[in-house]
């Protein structure tokens, strides 16, 4: 029998998405470890995005194989008990929260645990209130609705729905789009937290170069329609062989972050 504690929790071989004609991923190889904080970059339109789909069984796949734990998600049809038990592994927080807003902070965080859980509604309720007091919403918001919180607010309500279901793997879109610099500090520094509290792997889609830097344990860089680089955020800083990724972390801003993080490393930030 393997062990699947040494087994990569997403490994990916020779995938290929061709769409109306067009390929958005030919031959893409990639292999990401549990407990990881892996980044997703490249330019705008290369398949970061769709990627993450691919991963989720969002979106179907032309060629290749993904494995989920040394299982062959990809083979699976969307109906399979076998895919509603891979699902149930993935979560994804998406960039704007899409927090349903007839329902209350509360109701959202319930939702996912009413759909895919036998538990009773009490304990539903504990649950949801469990996973909110973690991402240090206060209590005074768990009835109000969407529209009636912060954007930060709302972005800790979509985490907690997002962490609902105990997800081993936590997708996030652009997760501090839209919040001010001390407000994405903040978030950065909760993702961060409940990470290694938690132990699961966080697969992210941004440009913040801040966050990138903050919680990045390696850069999954896409060009050519394939993993171009995959390594550590100062090897990628560092890469004059790719120049549009040297550039990207070399630009005028980034040189500031870049000198900031390459002195004083990952383990410096406290949010």
């Amino acid at each position: 029998m393997s062990d699947h504690s040494l087994m990569p929790i997403i490994e990916i071989k020779k995938l290929g998405m061709c769409f109306d004609g067009e390929w958005v991923h030919k031959d893409l190889d990639l292999t990401i470890h549990s407990n990881r904080v892996a980044t997703i970059i490249g330019a705008s339109g290369c398949g970061k995005t769709t990627l993450i789909r691919e991963i989720m069984m969002l979106q179907p796949i032309t060629c290749g194989q993904i494995y989920l734990m040394g299982d062959e998600i990809s083979k699976y049809n969307i109906d399979d008990i076998e895919t509603k038990r891979a699902l149930s592994k993935m979560s994804m927080m998406f960039q704007q929260g899409a927090l349903y807003n007839s329902l209350t902070v509360l109701e959202n965080v319930m939702f996912p645990l009413q759909e895919y859980s036998n538990f009773s509604h009490e304990t539903i309720k504990e649950l949801a209130y469990q996973k909110l007091r973690i991402t240090g919403l206060k209590e005074v918001a768990y009835n109000k609705y969407p529209k009636e919180i912060s954007p930060g607010m709302q972005k800790r309500a979509a985490l907690a729905r997002t962490l609902a279901l105990d997800p081993r793997i936590l997708f996030l879109d652009e997760p501090t789009a839209g919040l001010d610099p001390n407000s994405a500090a903040d978030f950065d520094a909760l993702i961060l937290d409940l990470q290694r509290q938690l132990k699961f792997t966080v697969i992210m889609i941004t440009h913040d170069l801040d966050s990138i830097w903050r919680l990045s344990d390696e850069i999954i860089y896409l060009s050519g329609k394939k993993v171009a680089f995959h390594d550590s955020v100062i090897k990628a800083a560092n890469c004059k062989e790719l120049p549009d990724l040297y550039n990207y972390f070399n630009g005028d801003r980034g040189l500031i972050t870049k000198a900031y993080y390459s002195k004083h490393g990952k383990e410096s930030f406290n949010g």
